[in-house]
């Protein structure tokens, strides 16, 4: 069912292939899938009158929240099918177990290596692997056999330690590096201190992992433009999710992540699940095609992004996704203002006095969220609160409360126990948004 040349194909040749894809997939978890048996017969679904894309709305969604309390009700083949366990990181709740079979693990490689080669990939290329491929991250596995596929060549650093990652690049003359963005500038930082002239450097892409260097107007936010001003390198950016096992990536025009119809439907939600048109910002919801362990119809994922359906001047006609802008469920209602964190993000990033961070929400007394942040500062506490303070209130209009911490006091917030990604933010709501 691969078929790479879809996303440059006709909107119509694209939507007739999801559509027989879609009419399969129903059938196949109506027949396989005790979650999706289930609701179905809650919501008295009758599959035959599924008969276009459009008709996808009578679907119920699924959400984050089923995948945790139900999550083996969502398989669809024998324990002896499954070859490989993935799950998620557990930073929004409990971690969701995602169970692979032979045929998913090689969509899994076809889908990272179209996103490589929409990033310009190509198999002379050496791949630096600056991420981890163990703890059940599927990301890291997914990455390198989309490598593999692509014929390029690998450099397996995993994360951190800028001493390693800089050596490995300079004996082995690494093109091109998978990292997340924020430690590019401690790349920088390490080079900047060792004399190492960035410009003369192998490395002339990155591969942007987990976190968002654009602005919704896809210009560079302030973590992207810091950089890129001291290292010009292409970034192309990524959006992706354990759940969905397929990934949206930037192509060099670096104007939103490009879908790939033969692997997924993507649609844009509105609050009470009704498809929203191109331009419009709402939740981003997918089903997978050709999933067989634990396929997802109207799966939402949370992130409120829009979706720009105009050709592409890589020649790529399926839908783009835009930077994301927030999570639904991060959403924070704070003296009447409402922010999404990433806001919150891209002020601390300009601030070469704030070296860490975390922010935190949480329920104050009379029951409505409460802003807090935290911060690493090399300056006196009193001073840097002088400075920080009317920036917040310039720029989102209200000013949090500041908490300050040592380094090794603010690691220990970023890296909670039994966790694998960095975290830059903590929902501690009683009543977390749906």
């Amino acid at each position: 069912m691969y078929n790479p040349k879809l996303a440059f194909a006709t909107v119509e040749e694209q939507r007739d292939h999801q559509l027989k894809e879609l009419k399969k997939l129903l059938e196949y978890v109506n027949e396989r899938s005790p979650f999706y048996q289930k609701l179905f017969k809650e919501h008295n679904i009758n599959l035959d009158n599924i008969r276009s894309l459009e008709d996808m709305e009578f679907l119920p969604t699924t959400t984050k929240s089923d995948m945790q309390e139900h999550n083996w009700e969502f398989l669809c083949v024998s324990d002896e099918e499954v070859k490989e366990y993935t799950s998620t990181s557990g930073t929004m709740g409990k971690p969701v177990t995602i169970a692979l079979t032979e045929n998913d693990l090689e969509r899994l490689s076809y889908n990272e290596q179209q996103a490589f080669i929409c990033a310009d990939g190509k198999p002379e290329d050496i791949y630096q692997m600056m991420l981890t491929l163990d703890r059940q991250f599927m990301a890291g596995i997914a990455y390198y056999h989309g490598i593999r596929k692509l014929g390029a060549a690998l450099v397996r650093t995993g994360p951190g330690l800028p001493a390693l990652q800089w050596d490995a690049i300079e004996r082995l003359n690494s093109n091109s590096i998978v990292t997340v963005p924020s430690f590019m500038l401690k790349l920088i930082e390490f080079a900047h201190e060792h004399q190492i002239d960035l410009k003369k450097t192998p490395v002339k892409k990155a591969i942007c992992i987990g976190e968002s260097i654009r602005n919704a107007d896809f210009e560079l936010n302030t973590l992207g433009q810091k950089i890129h001003d001291e290292w010009p390198i292409h970034m192309y950016s990524t959006y992706a999710s354990t759940e969905m096992q397929t990934a949206f990536t930037e192509c060099n025009a670096g104007v939103g992540g490009h879908q790939q119809p033969d692997l997924v439907i993507l649609e844009i939600l509105d609050d009470h699940g009704k498809p929203l048109p191109a331009g419009q910002y709402g939740e981003v919801a997918i089903t997978t095609l050709g999933v067989e362990g634990m396929p997802l119809i109207r799966y939402r994922t949370g992130d409120i992004c829009t979706r720009i359906d105009s050709k592409c001047y890589c020649g790529r006609t399926a839908s783009r996704l835009s930077p994301v802008l927030g999570r639904k469920q991060q959403m924070i209602k704070y003296k009447g203002t409402t922010i999404y964190p990433p806001a919150i993000f891209d002020i601390l990033n300009e601030l070469s006095y704030v070296k860490e961070y975390v922010v935190e929400a949480y329920t104050n007394e009379l029951g409505t969220d409460e802003l807090k942040i935290h911060v690493n500062t090399p300056l006196p506490a009193d001073d840097c609160e002088a400075k920080l303070r009317p920036v917040l209130q310039s720029k989102i209009r209200v000013a949090p409360k500041l908490h300050f911490h040592t380094a090794s006091a603010i690691q220990e917030i970023q890296f909670p126990a039994g966790t694998r990604k960095q975290v830059k933010f903590l929902d501690n709501r009683e009543d977390k948004l749906a």
